[in-house]
Formats: C-alpha cells, structure tokens, sequence
C-alpha cells in the first residue's frame, strides 16, 4: 500500500503503526510530513510547495536521500492532488491501494477539497481511501463491500447528483431500487448488522464513511 501525510490533524500518532509496517512507499505532503516523522518514521518523497514543512527538517530530509518534488506556491492543484496523481501514475504501484491520513481538521475549504479529490477523473478505478483513527472513507463507483463490526456506523452521501442504489445487504435500514439525492441528509447513520455489508450501484457514485462503533461522537 501506499500511504499520502496531509497536513490535517492526527494528534496521536501511535494507531498508525501497522500501516507504516504494511507501505510499499510514504509520501509526505508538505507539512503532513511532520505526522510521519512523529510517528518515528521517514517519508520516501515529499511533494507540494513546501510552505509548511519545517526547512531543516527539509533539508534534513534531502540529506538522507529523500526525493522532493517541489512546486510554486501559484499553481492550480492543492499538494495532495499532486500527490495523488503522483501515486497512480507511477507504474509500479499500478495494484497498490492507496491510504490518506491527516485529511481532516484545520480549514473546511481544504478539509472539502481533500474529500472531494476521491471524484477526481484522473484517480477514477484506483482503490483509495482517506483513514483517519476510527473512521474511513472512499468513493463506491459500482460495488463495494464492507468489512467491520456489528453496530458500526455507515454513512452513504451521493456525489455530483443523484445516486441510484440497487440494492444494499446487511445495514440496518437496507435500500432497494433506490435513489439518493444530492443535497438531502438522508444516507447518513447506517448501521451494520453483520461483519460484511454489501453496497451495489445501478448509478451514480456514493461517498461512503465506516464508522468504528466504539467511537463516541
């Protein structure tokens, strides 16, 4: 897997350990790097305009061998959309899924556009998902299956119009040939009631969050 540092929040770095044990590559972006030096570890690239990250700890980073790709601070992409787009198009992790932390907290603008980059047409087919301690999220295109506990929360919101569900299995309040309407709250606060769920799509596309049940918000 490969694993993208955003800038957001992670005060507790200490959950991220089997992730680090299972990467393929870390990318840091920009100040996002800082989560992964917490976390006792060294990013394999840093990418974006390098405005947050601390400089010597840049340079230090150079030092090591790390590679940097550095862009002007005037540019139409955020720097996890260029890292993003770094990471599916290198080749060699063509089959790689592909993990991002620290995509929330901080400005909503950002904390929105982060979300949102799971609609990108340039990252449409790769298995993407933003993780965060006991929540993650991806874009369901057509199928997907979940895999949790009883009693965690499944959130379902459609994405650029409305969402047509075929059928869902084993949520609380399952859908059958049924659409979700942009704007409108209602796929919010599924439920599981079994380890797997099944979401399948006739069209449209849903965001969808999976919520661990032991967190208390």
């Amino acid at each position: 897997m490969i694993l993208l540092f955003a800038n957001g929040d992670i005060l507790d770095p200490s959950w991220l350990s089997p992730y680090f044990d299972q990467a393929t590559a870390v990318i840091g972006v920009d100040g996002g790097t800082h989560h992964i030096i917490n976390a006792g570890h060294q990013p394999d690239i840093v990418i974006g305009d390098l405005d947050s990250i601390d400089h010597t700890l840049l340079a230090q980073l150079e030092t090591n061998g790390v590679l940097i790709h550095r862009y002007p601070r005037a540019k139409n992409e955020t720097d996890l959309e260029l890292a993003l787009l770094l990471a599916v198009r290198e080749e060699s992790w063509a089959t790689q899924e592909i993990l991002v932390f620290g995509v929330v907290g901080g400005r909503l603008d950002q904390t929105l556009a982060n979300i949102l980059l799971l609609a990108h047409p340039s990252l449409a087919n790769r298995p993407i998902k933003l993780i965060a301690q006991h929540q993650t999220a991806w874009l369901i295109h057509h199928h997907s299956e979940i895999h949790g506990r009883i009693g965690d929360t499944l959130s379902l919101i459609p994405l650029g119009g409305t969402t047509h569900i075929d059928h869902t299995q084993n949520l609380r309040w399952d859908l059958h040939d049924e659409q979700l309407v942009f704007g409108p709250a209602r796929g919010i606060s599924n439920e599981l009631t079994a380890e797997t769920a099944h979401i399948t799509l006739h069209s449209g596309q849903l965001l969808c969050i999976h919520t661990n049940r032991d967190w208390k918000r």
